[in-house]
């Protein structure tokens, strides 16, 4: 899945972290390509009937799973009289749960048979992704976009019976994989993520042979747009893969030209035709991995495809022909199946004028909690209804950005720290007066001047459609697991809950929280109506005096405590500092390691540069690398 990504995984920790950031990263470039796996994940949308928890921890059921060479199982059956999914000969539509008074049918119920494939598949047609129960919620999120497009020729394969179970309950057409796998998030790299990817591999050649196309998919991507008639354009293609190509090579929504795409192809997005060229492939690409368990699936895919390249099929159609000199080959374009950085950072189908097909969410940081905020701030991700009315309500401000600190001058490390540290200061003193008044805060959008990537580069990816300054997601300078975690509160205070900056314009917003909100318009103390009082200036509107302190929010701001959203003109100056200074000291700490890093300067190794949240605090401060292997920590 993505790119050079998660490889090098941002974490602003420890010294010993980023030798072997580094050490990845040239390995990274020698091999061309380093992709963060596709998380599996999806919260289950407001129209979606909730899962109950209380056979979630009902003992696992047996598994008859058909054994492999290499003593992995999935569990696939050949043809048989059992009918495969519950109620196959009256299909119930996608959302529409069994009845809760019904029993759920043993696993053999679930296998994976061509009868399965045949009563889901339309045109011949059947999307599948697969993955665990600690992405549930990016599962329901894939399956949600492709129904909401009115796509239900899908399939979800679960790894564990926790998911299943849940799949079921809430309508969603799943087998199981029988492969016993873990409940809970896996890391890039990690041995059960490289299972993950066997685990698609052998998905691909149990599906081929049913005589089915497969749109294969991670769950950590999205459908924006009804892929199926663009594929079905190219009906003489084996493959059509995704690429992680950041530099556009059409301007249209034609194939990628194939002769440009330097970039290895990302087996997140691909789709197979039942050919034997393309069975050809998903076979040696097995037999690949199955022996030897530490090549990565991706690195296996594109070093078997690029055998050979070339020649062209025809003169129109894009396709190559790759692998053996047989299977012809297609790369979907980039500016509409979408990489995390063609869409997140260059929004390159918006400035073609494109309208993008899917979104995937790789070149990012921060691991899935970076994906799912990612897909947050797109909007595009489901996620339950008390995700829009937390308890204690939300706080968010309008940003204030001098036009010199973002548009004027150079792009360049003195600019680009400068522009992000003046808003720094400002989310610095959000999440304090959130803290205090215990609320929710809404992160403002950030901009940037230069791109954040893992190796080093002149700012931003040459030939790329980067914009300079450009909208930036969260996790290129904040470190959003952390900010996410569950940090003890004796040593870190209470925690300070976040969501994404376009939070307050989702559709999702529910109509009570829209009607609950109070302006408050900081002013220069002992001005008309500005006084420390929870008396307003008209309704909905509250003139509050800047420099205020710790207590004199906490007195004004409690006459609003009901109210749904609190929502400051700026946040220049609005908080003079904590008077409980043991309560300041664990909000230091909290928030220091809220920031990550820069990376990378081409002059010294390392190249990465750390952000510093009280950068304001060190007179002279300047972003530079760490001189000295003891100098290369955290700011704190």
């Amino acid at each position: 899945m993505g790119g050079w990504r998660n490889a090098v995984q941002e974490a602003a920790g420890s010294k010993p972290l980023f030798l072997t950031i580094y050490a990845t990263v040239i390995v990274g470039i020698v091999v061309s390509s380093f992709y963060v796996f596709s998380a599996i994940y999806s919260p289950s949308a407001s129209t979606t009937q909730s899962v109950s928890t209380s056979w979630l921890s009902s003992p696992s059921l047996s598994q008859n799973g058909v054994s492999l060479s290499s003593g992995q199982s999935i569990n696939i059956s050949q043809p048989s009289g059992i009918a495969s999914q519950p109620g196959s000969n009256n299909l119930r539509p996608i959302w529409e749960a069994p009845p809760r008074t019904s029993k759920m049918p043993p696993l053999k119920f679930f296998s994976l048979t061509k009868e399965l494939v045949e009563e889901r598949a339309k045109d011949n047609v059947i999307i599948v992704t697969f993955g665990n129960f600690a992405f549930m919620d990016f599962i329901l999120t894939w399956v949600k976009h492709l129904t909401d497009l009115g796509v239900s020729n899908l399939l979800v394969g679960a790894m564990d019976t926790k998911l299943l179970k849940a799949l079921y309950w809430k309508g969603i057409p799943a087998f199981d994989m029988g492969s016993h796998m873990s409940t809970i998030d896996v890391g890039w790299g990690s041995p059960t993520f490289h299972k993950m990817g066997r685990e698609k591999v052998l998905l691909i050649n149990a599906i081929l042979p049913f005589g089915y196309e497969l749109l294969m998919c991670d769950t950590d991507m999205v459908w924006l747009k009804n892929p199926l008639p663009y594929l079905a354009r190219y009906p003489d293609a084996d493959v059509l893969t995704s690429s992680d190509q950041v530099v556009p090579t059409v301007v249209d929504d034609r194939l990628a030209d194939w002769k440009q795409v330097g970039a290895a192809y990302n087996i997140g997005i691909f789709h197979w035709r039942p050919t034997e060229p393309a069975i050809k492939l998903a076979k040696e690409w097995k037999d690949m991995l199955l022996a030897d368990d530490k090549i990565w699936d991706q690195n296996g895919f594109n070093e078997l495809v690029r055998r050979q390249s070339g020649p062209a099929v025809d003169d129109d159609s894009g396709l190559f022909y790759a692998f053996d000199g047989n299977l012809k080959l297609g790369i979907l374009p980039e500016s509409i199946f979408c990489s995390g950085h063609t869409y997140f950072v260059q929004a390159m189908y918006e400035q073609l004028r494109l309208e993008p097909y899917a979104l995937h969410t790789t070149f990012q940081y921060a691991g899935t909690e970076g994906k799912r905020h990612r897909l947050r701030e797109a909007m595009v991700f489901y996620d339950p209804p008390e995700y829009y009315d937390a308890p204690g309500g939300f706080l968010s401000f309008k940003p204030s950005i001098p036009k010199s600190l973002l548009l004027e001058g150079e792009n360049n490390l003195e600019s680009h720290f400068s522009l992000i540290n003046y808003q720094m200061k400002q989310i610095r003193s959000a999440l304090a007066i959130a803290s205090l008044l215990n609320r929710t805060l809404v992160m403002p959008p950030l901009w940037c001047r230069l791109d954040r990537l893992w190796f080093p580069h002149p700012g931003v990816l040459v030939g790329s459609m980067t914009r300079q300054p450009f909208l930036c997601p969260l996790d290129h300078v904040f470190e959003v697991n952390v900010m996410l975690k569950d940090l003890p509160v004796e040593e870190f205070g209470p925690a300070i809950n976040i969501r994404e900056y376009s939070f307050l314009n989702n559709p999702l917003l529910p109509q009570q929280v829209k009607e609950s909100w109070l302006d408050v318009q900081l002013c220069q103390e002992g001005t008309e109506d500005c006084h420390a009082s929870s008396n307003t200036s008209r309704p909905g509107l509250l003139r509050f005096p800047k420099h205020s302190g710790e207590e004199t929010f906490k007195t004004v701001f409690s006459a609003f405590k009901d109210v749904k959203v609190i929502q400051f003109s700026s946040m220049q100056d609005a908080f003079l500092g904590f008077s409980d200074k043991t309560r300041e000291e664990k909000f230091r700490n909290r928030v220091k390691r809220y920031v990550g890093i820069w990376c990378c300067v081409d002059s010294h190794t390392p190249g990465h540069i750390y952000y510093d949240m009280y950068w304001d605090e060190k007179p002279g401060w300047k972003p530079a690398p760490p001189q000295t292997p003891e100098d290369d920590h955290p700011p704190f």
